[in-house]
């Protein structure tokens, strides 16, 4: 059978945003055919499938930014797409735990930060309280965010590709179709993969670690650089299981995006313990001795990779600690959870987190869009993207109908 290449618009990307972009598009516009091209044999295989789980609240997120308004929008529409579609998740809410006087005087600011988000039902309470949600936690006080939850994001990826070619049969989800080079002209786009060109009169980028890459082959000077860092898990044995009801969180440090090791009841019952956040020498290097030349080269040529370093080298050396030694990623586990022996954990899996830096080092928090001509990007879409993904697919869509306008 011919392989149809002519389409009005191309999805670059198989991961939630843009399934949801595609998706969003679709809906506005039934008659317009849309390709989803993803290089691997299945969707959501990268950060939209290796993340936490979690319904992300908007409790952390800076007031009038990009993540905030998404994620609280995000997360309404997604639950009720959920239930909708019988998507397996769980709004269950969970603890931000203060374990000293310094994370304790942060509450307050995270509390007020949250409900300028829009959050209902925050509220700080103390250790006694704490343990009638989570009997094993260990901490001076917490806040609780009822409207965290749980989610299968890979259930999530396949609705959302059943549902654009429901749409339109003409619609197509191609995999094992990688992205080599883009051309563009006046008139069209030409996607270059491994199989076939494609052509479409309007491309969207949403590709996740090479999100800069391809943005280069479409012209855009980006200002920015892609590095990889890589997040490692443990599993609670079953044994050790009955410690964690739902979410636990510590505190986060206000200088970088990580959430620290937390622990989290995934859709499948499990209890993941993580992640800690290594610079990875490979882009999809999800094992700690991968490497590619390539991405080493094209990190570690970047300025801002080295001004990140050396602003930040404590928090570098501790979590290269952390990934080295089970002993000090449980001693991490046990300022939250002091019962947790060695015997308790076993390693996991691992995610890649995608991480926009300047060049002067700083990292790049919120989302960015950008369009290129007749071209969207999706340059920067770290977590909460997950959850966030319906909503920001409604901005892509909207910028989409102000192109074809």
């Amino acid at each position: 059978m011919c392989m149809k290449t002519k389409f009005d618009i191309i999805v670059v990307g198989g991961g939630l945003v843009g399934l949801a972009a595609a998706f969003k598009i679709q809906q506005k516009k039934p008659n317009q055919k849309i390709l989803v091209l993803e290089k691997e044999d299945d969707l959501a295989l990268h950060q939209s499938g290796r993340n936490s789980g979690v319904l992300h609240s908007g409790l952390y997120y800076q007031p009038g930014s990009h993540k905030a308004e998404n994620c609280v929008a995000g997360r309404r529409e997604l639950v009720e797409f959920s239930q909708q579609y019988n998507i397996n998740h769980d709004v269950c809410g969970k603890l931000v735990v203060a374990t000293n006087k310094q994370e304790l005087d942060v509450l307050p600011i995270l509390l007020s930060r949250g409900k300028k988000n829009g959050l209902q039902n925050l509220q700080i309470i103390d250790k006694y309280e704490m343990k009638e949600i989570e009997p094993f936690v260990n901490g001076l006080s917490a806040i609780w965010v009822p409207e965290t939850g749980i989610i299968d994001y890979r259930a999530v990826a396949k609705k959302l590709a059943f549902l654009i070619t429901q749409i339109n049969n003409e619609s197509q989800i191609l995999t094992n179709t990688e992205v080599l080079d883009v051309k563009t002209n006046s008139e069209k786009s030409v996607v270059i993969t491994n199989r076939e060109q494609f052509e479409g009169a309007n491309i969207v980028f949403c590709a996740g670690l090479f999100s800069d890459r391809l943005a280069k082959s479409d012209n855009i000077s980006t200002n920015l650089k892609i590095v990889g860092f890589r997040g490692d898990y443990y599993t609670l044995t079953t044994e050790a299981s009955h410690k964690v009801k739902n979410l636990i969180y510590p505190v986060p440090n206000p200088e970088f995006p990580f959430l620290g090791v937390h622990f989290t009841r995934m859709a499948n019952g499990e209890i993941e313990c993580g992640p800690n956040a290594v610079f990875t020498f490979k882009r999809e290097g999800y094992q700690k001795m991968a490497f590619s030349l390539r991405d080493t080269l094209d990190s570690l040529s970047y300025l801002g990779t080295w001004r990140l370093f050396k602003n930040h080298w404590r928090f570098g050396v501790n979590e290269l600690v952390k990934a080295s030694s089970k002993k000090v990623f449980l001693n991490h586990l046990k300022k939250l959870i002091p019962s947790l022996t060695m015997q308790d954990i076993v390693p996991g899996r691992s995610g890649v987190r995608a991480m926009a830096l300047g060049k002067d080092g700083d990292i790049i928090d919120d989302f960015k869009i950008v369009v290129n001509g007749r071209n969207i990007h999706v340059l920067n879409a770290p977590s909460p993207a997950a959850t966030a993904c319906l909503s920001i697919g409604d901005t892509i869509s909207n910028q989409f109908l102000k192109l074809i306008n």
